[in-house]
């Protein structure tokens, strides 16, 4: 008997996963450092200027691995989806 079944996933899902996780620990390494983190953050993406966001956790390091626009798009979308 076949399994005529398709089974669907999206690497689009995956990679906004991996945004959020990432962005959690930004907002939490500057909470940390004392930072107001939506401000720092939003530096960051009207800038692209990487000295908004600490380097506590590898936080700045981590930021740059997202493309500004795929993050703009992905908060876009949540914000309106949710």
């Amino acid at each position: 008997m076949s399994n005529d079944r398709t089974i669907t996933f999206s690497l689009g899902d995956e990679r906004e996963q991996e945004i959020r996780r990432i962005m959690q620990i930004v907002y939490d390494a500057l909470k940390e450092k004392g930072y107001s983190p939506i401000n720092q953050i939003v530096g960051y993406i009207l800038s692209e200027d990487p000295t908004y966001i600490t380097t506590l956790n590898n936080a700045r390091s981590l930021i740059r691995k997202i493309d500004r626009d795929t993050l703009l798009q992905t908060l876009v979308k949540y914000y309106l989806t949710n």
